[in-house]
């Protein structure tokens, strides 16, 4: 029987990545409140936050500081925009830190609102970029199967999830996918990682020359995929394809939405993964998701172009209206300001030990195949058959069974199909780390009872 709150909501939301028609019987978890790395329902039952939100909320729940600054930036200024060349220092100021902290050469940021719209962006850009530089038909984008860019139009084609696609009449022109650098399911009989990677990197190139490389304009990669199923590539796999796109002239664009701000022990994940990005696109810890606010971050060669059609056409015709808003880019200031300060990457690695022992602890399982993943962020692959890697049955939802033992052991985690992620807040401490496991362990015991029933 639904409560009050949860007949409402069915009869008034549309929830994302949710089946809409059992959701009808089964109604939301309603949450209230949040305190560190945890959230509390409408009764007042806590649930740890094994999953930072979504991905996203990287200092936890209740941050006083962050909270009055945005109080506090609300009441001098609590909108203006930028376009039209008007500005603002909270911008400016983000801009510059950005800027200074990238691991690559930064010209320009170009604020929005998510890693949707900042992937989108990244696209209209490269095919700006290829028009202003004589080159119209250098236009075609490779992302990678299982990778995710976001859903908006472009960005959905861009993401390699065939659920993002169906009856959407997506992917779009100019989108291509190539491998997914996941060894544990598509390494050939006895493949070593590093022979896998070659072939990833040839398959690559194989469609770059296919499609014709006056034709390619360029790769996206997350530097480990996050909803495709935490996918971490083998060593040496981004130097392989650094070579291939480096041979073509392809733009490496990082979509750093997840992996950036430390979640992989390092302030960016191109970092952790050895990438040589040339665009970055960035969201969801910036702000520790306290705001809405993305940025791309752009080099001086498609500066360069935009000044040139700025000067042909007379306007840059892009740009959103919470483009760099105050309130937002106070906010990432601020959360910036944390990281630094309170030595978040520190405390990362100091804590990292004690999640992979526990990860690692789950290898032993009959229903987990494999544990992957890198920092604070895993994916756990629950299979029927352990010695063939044989999956569930998707009818069987063993992945979502899972993740709503674990709820009722107060445990927020996510089924990506039949891997469970896990990405906690980066400040949860040793002792937390130890309840997030113990209460996925206590799920695991259950489901596995069940599954032998």
């Amino acid at each position: 029987m639904l409560s009050n709150l949860q007949a409402r909501d069915v009869e008034t939301l549309i929830h994302p990545y949710t089946n809409l028609a059992t959701f009808r019987e089964t109604g939301p978890l309603v949450l209230e409140r949040g305190s560190g790395v945890h959230l509390y329902d409408t009764d007042g039952r806590p649930y740890l936050e094994g999953m930072a939100g979504l991905w996203c909320t990287s200092l936890g729940y209740g941050n006083a500081e962050i909270v009055e600054t945005a109080r506090e930036q609300m009441m001098k200024l609590p909108f203006t925009h930028l376009f039209g060349g008007k500005s603002h220092d909270p911008a400016i100021e983000l801009a510059e830190k950005l800027k200074e902290m990238a691991p690559m050469p930064v010209s320009k940021v170009l604020f929005g609102s998510s890693g949707s719209d900042a992937n989108d962006t990244q696209m209209k850009l490269i095919w700006y970029y290829n028009n202003a530089v004589g080159r119209p038909e250098k236009k075609k984008i490779i992302a990678r199967l299982k990778g995710y860019h976001g859903v908006t139009v472009a960005s959905a084609s861009l993401t390699g999830l065939p659920n993002n696609h169906i009856d959407f009449d997506l992917p779009i022109k100019n989108v291509l996918h190539t491998s997914c650098p996941h060894h544990y399911r598509f390494g050939h009989e006895g493949e070593t990682e590093d022979e896998f990677a070659t072939r990833c990197a040839q398959e690559l190139e194989d469609l770059i020359l296919r499609e014709g490389p006056e034709t390619v304009a360029g790769f996206i990669a997350e530097p480990v995929a996050g909803a495709g199923g935490v996918i971490v590539p083998p060593e040496g796999y981004y130097a392989k394809i650094q070579a291939v796109l480096n041979k073509y002239d392809v733009m490496f664009i990082a979509d750093e939405v997840i992996c950036g701000f430390g979640r992989l022990g390092t302030m960016f994940g191109s970092q952790a993964m050895g990438m040589t990005p040339d665009t970055m696109s960035l969201a969801k810890a910036l702000t520790s998701a306290y705001f809405p606010l993305s940025a791309v971050l752009l080099p001086e060669s498609i500066y360069e172009a935009m000044l040139d059609e700025s000067r042909k056409i007379g306007t840059f015709g892009h740009g959103f209206t919470y483009s760099g808003h105050p309130v937002g880019a106070a906010v990432a200031m601020k959360t910036l300001e944390i990281y630094e300060r309170d030595d978040m990457l520190g405390h990362v690695n100091r804590i990292m030990p004690t999640f992979w022992k526990r990860l690692r602890a789950l290898e032993s399982r009959a229903v987990v195949g494999e544990v992957r993943g890198k920092g604070l962020v895993a994916g756990i692959e629950l299979v029927a058959d352990k010695a063939t890697k044989r999956p569930f049955e998707a009818a069987r939802a063993v992945g979502p069974k899972l993740v709503g033992l674990a709820q009722r052991e107060g445990l927020i985690v996510r089924s990506l199909g039949d891997t469970i992620a896990v990405c906690p807040p980066l400040i949860i401490r040793e002792q937390e780390i130890e309840e997030l496991f113990d209460k996925l362990e206590k799920a695991l015991d259950r489901l596995e009872e069940d599954l032998r029933s």
